[in-house]
């Protein structure tokens, strides 16, 4: 069976992501209104799933685990979140990236808008590419540093505990509704590089993925090449969002490989490129799309099932702590 329908599903499932993700964005914006105006307008819960736009709490709260704090009480499901995406890039790739991120579905649907209007993506030369690569590693370097290894496991508790942590959402949801010109100068700056470079914020700045690559290193799932098939057409290399030389390797496992298939659906000869477990097992497309979906809610239901999902901050706390 021809892999070209994997695409019209991962969009599919980036989209329906992206629509659930919006729709907590908006649950928490009525939650933190019911507060801020009184109790004027209809109580709206808060919807715990927020946590998953906290990754840098979700550390936080990791490192503190595993300095013998426990999970992280303020935001418990920042932790489970990023702990689940781990996992999925460990098992699948980068996958959360090419199927899950909204921020990756945004830039993609830029580059690809700039490919219908301008026929062409640009590509950096060589140097340039590996050398702004690396920033995104020295920002991975820098978090894990100063959170994981530097703090110690009273300072990692005091500041969990603190009022600051404790309204983290919050002042995630304050950014985007008061934005400053210079916040909103990068972002800007940021859309226009997507619409004619591949992913550029992903690429060359994003941490978070920058450790799921690393992570996804020990995959036993990876792209391999059938090279008793491949015509060495060049195609997969073409259509490769993260400029992998797909065209040349027997099996695919550089940390920029983001899982999305694109080179395995756009691939001109059947069976030349599939995705495989231990480079032996062929993996279906449609099985792939199950286990990245059900891993990623398989962890958040974890999550829930073992008590560690729900804030013990009530709206009571939240009010007091924004009435400040």
């Amino acid at each position: 069976m021809s892999a070209r329908y994997v695409q019209p599903l991962r969009i599919l499932v980036q989209f329906c992501f992206l629509g659930f993700m919006l729709w907590l964005g908006f649950r928490f914006y009525q939650f933190v209104h019911y507060l801020r105006v009184g109790g004027a307008s209809a109580p709206v819960p808060r919807p715990d799933g927020i946590e998953g736009f906290l990754p840098i709490s979700g550390l936080l709260g990791l490192a503190g685990w595993f300095k013998g704090l426990g999970i992280n009480p303020i935001h418990p499901a920042a932790v489970v979140i990023f702990l689940t995406i781990l996992g999925v890039s460990l098992l699948l790739r980068r996958s959360f990236c090419s199927w899950i991120c909204p921020v990756a579905t945004i830039s993609e649907c830029s580059w690809k808008g700039g490919f219908k209007g301008f026929k062409r993506n640009l590509r950096l030369p060589r140097w340039l590419d590996v050398t702004l690569r690396g920033l995104k590693y020295l920002l991975m370097a820098f978090f894990i540093y100063s959170i994981a290894i530097a703090m110690p496991a009273e300072a990692l508790r005091d500041f969990i505990l603190s009022d600051y942590h404790k309204v983290a959402d919050v002042r995630l949801l304050d950014f985007f509704l008061h934005i400053s010109s210079t916040a909103l100068v990068i972002i800007l700056v940021l859309v226009a590089a997507s619409i004619i470079l591949r992913n550029p914020f992903c690429r060359y700045l994003c941490p978070y993925g920058a450790l799921l690559g690393l992570v996804a290193l020990l995959s036993p799932v990876r792209v391999t090449r059938n090279s008793s098939r491949c015509v060495s057409c060049g195609v997969c290399n073409q259509v490769c969002p993260a400029a992998i030389d797909v065209m040349h390797k027997q099996s695919v496992n550089s940390p920029e490989c983001i899982g999305c298939w694109r080179c395995v659906s756009h691939c001109r000869v059947e069976s030349a490129l599939s995705m495989r477990a231990a480079g032996r097992f062929a993996i279906p497309g449609i099985v792939f799309a199950l286990l990245v979906v059900l891993l990623f809610w398989g962890g958040t239901l974890a999550g829930k099932l073992t008590g560690h999902w729900r804030t013990v901050l009530d709206s009571a706390e939240y009010g007091r702590l924004l009435g400040r």
